[in-house]
């Protein structure tokens, strides 16, 4: 097997994301404070935002369609409509906030897109992911960008061999375990994980700990030895 496509995962990965849902998510629970306790509202916006996956998909209007619909059934309906603009403006305020790049991540891509086809694929709010990427300044390293609606084994399936030359000559890079790691694994790639200190809660995932096609890294600057690595085991 010789590595041909490089996929990299966006938010949490390339630049910060979780980060801003968090202060938002503290922002929420301050509006409606005088309703219920911070734990119980974190609890009833997670089963939320878990029930409307389906229909609203991931990203910034999902997560705001969520906490107005929380914020309807923790006040019986009573929710005022102030709030229910705050909690808008708070996700206007989100889908404007500046990218902030993670270390290591413009180089990390730049070393290895002279070598490899390098991909981004992330999901989410289509007009959302675009922006991100125009405003990182990373877009025109990138020989393809996939935003798509979740990440399976046969959306990575396709994507690499649309591509490339297949998941099996292909490696992803992500911070979730669950969106970035396994699925890749199970259709046949190398995963490389990179923890994030932030993980929405429903991203979690056990590690395939002992796979021989899952790889840990601490951050993106070690990702460069580690490629060079599996292309010499692979001579």
């Amino acid at each position: 097997m010789t590595l041909t496509t490089i996929g990299f995962d966006a938010d949490d990965t390339l630049w910060q994301n979780e980060a801003f849902f968090r202060l938002t998510q503290d922002r929420f629970c301050d509006l409606l404070a005088s309703y219920a306790a911070p734990g119980h509202l974190h609890d009833r916006l997670l089963a939320a935002e878990r029930r409307n996956l389906g229909h609203y998909g991931f990203g910034v209007k999902g997560f705001v369609l969520s906490m107005i619909e929380t914020a309807i059934e923790v006040t019986d309906g009573r929710v005022p409509a102030g709030v229910i603009g705050e909690i808008m403006a708070a996700g206007r305020e989100m889908l404007e906030h500046p990218i902030e790049l993670l270390p290591h991540a413009r180089d990390a891509v730049q070393a290895l897109a002279g070598d490899f086809r390098v991909l981004l694929i992330t999901k989410g709010d289509l007009l959302d992911q675009e922006r991100k990427l125009a405003q990182s300044g990373l877009g025109d390293l990138f020989h393809g960008v996939e935003i798509v609606s979740d990440k399976t084994p046969p959306v990575y399936a396709a994507i690499f061999a649309r591509h490339g030359q297949g998941a099996s000559r292909a490696l992803m890079v992500g911070n979730s375990l669950k969106s970035d790691v396994l699925p890749v694994i199970a259709a046949g790639g190398h995963g490389v994980y990179v923890p994030h200190g932030l993980t929405w809660a429903l991203e979690h995932a056990d590690a395939p700990a002992g796979h021989p096609r899952f790889h840990e890294l601490h951050d993106l600057g070690g990702l460069p030895a580690l490629v060079d690595a599996l292309v010499a085991g692979d001579q």
